[in-house]
């Protein structure tokens, strides 16, 4: 008799070989695909992870931008309100798509600093801006001339380049050196030794040492390349209008002074910003005069034997002008005399100056007043501008730069031009307008 253990249904067959049944075969399928489902599962999930992650790395970076454009729009709307003179208080907001940037100004030793903050979903950049309450002004020739033009003699000579919209004439051993330019159909250069280019409608009795520019020349020796029927160069307007020497006037009127009349200064004493009301002398050694602001003189100013004038310390960067202007006479008075001797100072930073104004208009007028004299060894950080009249240097003078409607030089007069003077700060005051003195993001 024979017995199994096992039913005959589920007997294994006598091959050799295992078989599992249905139901132990569809087990095997279903764990495999379970198996599957786990290392999909798991492979899907890391990749989503990246995406999620590289997709919140892309929305910061985008709230971070936004932020950063928000702050900049912020800053700029508070640097225009500035220079365009419209009120700013310590802090404004702006809002634009539902998100606001917050500017604040401060004064910083008397500029201007505006910092804004622009926040998206706590995203926060931020940028700040340094204003310079300042007007600019570029000299960017030794000399520069209107149309009553340029008159050299006696040896007087120009370290620099000369424009003039006018004529520029000389006698007895006159030399520019750098380049000449008279302007328009009417422009002549006259008996003078350019070492640089010349540029005039007529060249005549000169000594070009490089190129020449002209409709005509005659008696003329050129060394460069010489270019007949050349167009003639336009006029140039001056580095300072009218209306910011107004505005400057406008600045030093915080301050009134109207008496003793003349005002006469003959001991140490700071001005500025301030309008005198009638002629000023400042006359003697010995003693220091401080500009700390915009002068603005109704009459006369002379300045001789031996004074100090310097720029006060806290004018920093910021050059400063002594105007003379009397309004109700500009033919006979707002002139300015400067001789023997007195020294001009900076404020303590290189390149800043005082600029002596005049708005005499006798030689515009046809008269002979001179609006500037300047003679016998004034020295320092000066310079002269008379939109309207004529300048006279003379007597070994040495000056930085002359733009005036008309300048004559004589008896060994020097100007030499220093490249600082093509970037000037003033100080405007505060109806000024602002320079940008620099710019960057902040934490």
């Amino acid at each position: 008799m024979k017995f199994s253990i096992f039913p005959p249904s589920s007997r294994l067959r006598r091959a050799g070989n295992f078989q599992f049944s249905n139901t132990e075969r569809g087990a095997a399928a279903l764990i495999t695909v379970i198996f599957f489902l786990a290392i999909t599962l798991v492979i899907a999930a890391g990749f989503s992870a990246v995406a999620i992650s590289e997709n919140q790395r892309s929305n910061t970076n985008l709230d971070g931008q936004k932020s950063y454009f928000l702050a900049e729009a912020g800053n700029e709307d508070g640097i225009y309100r500035l220079a365009t003179g419209r009120t700013v208080s310590s802090q404004e907001t702006i809002t634009l798509d539902g998100h606001t940037a917050s500017t604040t100004r401060a004064t910083v030793n008397h500029d201007e600093q505006v910092t804004t903050s622009g926040d998206i979903r706590t995203h926060i950049r931020k940028v700040r801006t340094l204003l310079t309450a300042a007007d600019s002004s570029a000299f960017n020739y030794g000399v520069q001339v209107g149309d009553g033009g340029l008159f050299m003699e006696n040896s007087s000579s120009v370290r620099g380049n000369v424009y003039s919209n006018g004529p520029i004439t000389g006698q007895n051993n006159n030399i520019i050196r750098g380049d000449a330019v008279s302007a328009t159909t009417t422009g002549i250069i006259d008996g003078i030794h350019a070492t640089g280019t010349a540029r005039a409608h007529i060249i005549k009795n000169s000594d070009i040492d490089k190129d020449a520019y002209y409709q005509t020349i005659s008696n003329t020796t050129v060394d460069g390349v010489e270019y007949p029927g050349s167009a003639d160069q336009p006029k140039l307007a001056f580095p300072i209008s009218d209306a910011t020497i107004e505005s400057w006037k406008n600045a030093a009127t915080s301050t009134v002074i109207s008496a003793p009349c003349p005002y006469k200064i003959n001991s140490a004493a700071t001005i500025g910003p301030a309008r005198i009301a009638c002629d000023v002398e400042i006359d003697g050694n010995n003693f220091t005069v401080t500009i700390a602001g915009m002068i603005w003189i109704e009459g006369n100013l002379t300045i001789k034997n031996g004074p100090t004038i310097k720029l006060a310390s806290s004018l920093g960067n910021k050059s400063a002008a002594i105007i003379a202007d009397k309004e109700s006479n500009r033919l006979s008075s707002s002139k300015i005399l400067v001789e023997n001797s007195p020294v001009f100072q900076n404020s303590g930073t290189e390149g800043t100056y005082i600029l002596l104004i005049s708005m005499n208009n006798s030689y515009e007028d046809g008269g002979s007043e001179k609006a500037i004299n300047v003679k016998n060894s004034a020295s320092g950080d000066f310079l002269v501008y008379a939109p309207h009249g004529e300048i006279l240097v003379e007597n070994f003078m040495k000056l930085r730069e002359i733009t005036g409607y008309r300048v004559h030089t004589q008896n060994n007069a020097e100007i030499t031009y220093e490249d600082g003077l093509a970037n000037l700060l003033f100080d405007s005051g505060p109806s000024g307008g602002f320079t940008i003195n620099s710019w960057q993001e902040i934490e």
